[in-house]
């Protein structure tokens, strides 16, 4: 008995450490979900403009530009998948993954090669595990990324859209990240980047009539600027909403895994309890059978 009572105390003490891991890392995420938060809707507005710019002068401009211009030569497609770089947040990478998986496939039963660039270590994990080819990777600042870093993934990415089928070009890209909605609710979206599609030449519903433009020096010239820019704006919103979709996540699992270890702790004391009462009662009925025996002698 006085064994089983030391092995639920040293589990009720391993279980109280991870509780206090636990809460420290909700504690953390909860802190800086709001300036996750803040970042996304701070960067909402440039991109809104950018994409009226981006759908007046592509639908009035009357333009052929390569980003904009189906590629049937190429038969590699690009996909980004946006992962984290730490665990502890639920399934919020499996999702992504799983998203990732599921495109792969459709990709390859069309008969397409895929070129595989990933964000956040749980991804290059997951593919290193596999011997799978990683055409490109970015870890370090899944929760809270940079314009630099992308950046550069964009600048990655349009070289290898732009490069010739023969030096590996690709036809299309497309990215997996995961979509913040509220504090509760974050869904895994597939998006299809390049080459970018014009839906539409007037504004929708409630907006201003789309701008006309008059471009200097050319069409041509004021896309070739405003193409990457809008690339780069895409692919930061995108890593910006899946570091608020981490950080929730963490959050969410941390006080769900919190409570667990409460639970824990308090069936593992009660287990101590009863061992302890039995150990009471069995020296209680050891003594007593002890003075039978010497008042029978």
């Amino acid at each position: 008995m006085a064994g089983q009572q030391r092995v639920y105390r040293q589990r009720i003490r391993s279980t109280q450490s991870l509780k206090k891991i636990f809460r420290a890392m909700e504690l953390i995420a909860a802190s800086r979900i709001g300036k996750a938060r803040d970042r996304v809707t701070a960067a909402a507005p440039y991109a809104r403009a950018l994409t009226r710019a981006v759908s007046a002068v592509a639908t009035h401009a009357g333009v052929d530009h390569p980003l904009t211009t189906e590629r049937p030569d190429a038969r590699r497609v690009a996909i980004l998948l946006v992962t984290s770089d730490r665990g502890m947040a639920g399934a919020y990478s499996a999702s992504v993954l799983r998203e990732g998986e599921r495109l792969i496939q459709q990709v390859t039963d069309e008969g397409k090669e895929v070129a595989l660039y990933v964000t956040g270590r749980r991804a290059v994990s997951f593919y290193s595990f596999r011997h799978r080819e990683v055409a490109g990777q970015w870890t370090g600042s899944s929760d809270a990324p940079s314009a630099e870093t992308a950046q550069e993934i964009a600048d990655t990415l349009l070289q290898a859209f732009l490069a010739a089928p023969e030096d590996g070009g690709v036809g299309e890209l497309h990215v997996v990240y995961t979509q913040f909605v509220n504090m509760v609710t974050q869904t895994p979206r597939v998006i299809r980047m390049l080459p970018l599609e014009v839906v539409e030449g007037v504004a929708a519903p409630g907006e201003d009539p789309l701008p006309l433009y008059e471009f200097e020096p050319s069409p041509e010239v004021v896309l070739d600027a405003l193409l990457p820019r809008y690339i780069q704006s895409r692919i930061h919103s995108c890593l910006l909403q899946a570091a608020a979709s981490e950080l929730a996540a963490r959050q969410r699992a941390m006080h769900t895994a919190t409570e667990n270890a409460e639970d824990l702790i308090r069936m593992y004391t009660r287990l101590a309890n009863q061992a302890r009462q039995s150990e009471i009662t069995q020296e209680i009925s050891e003594i007593v059978s002890g003075a039978d025996a010497l008042a029978a002698s």
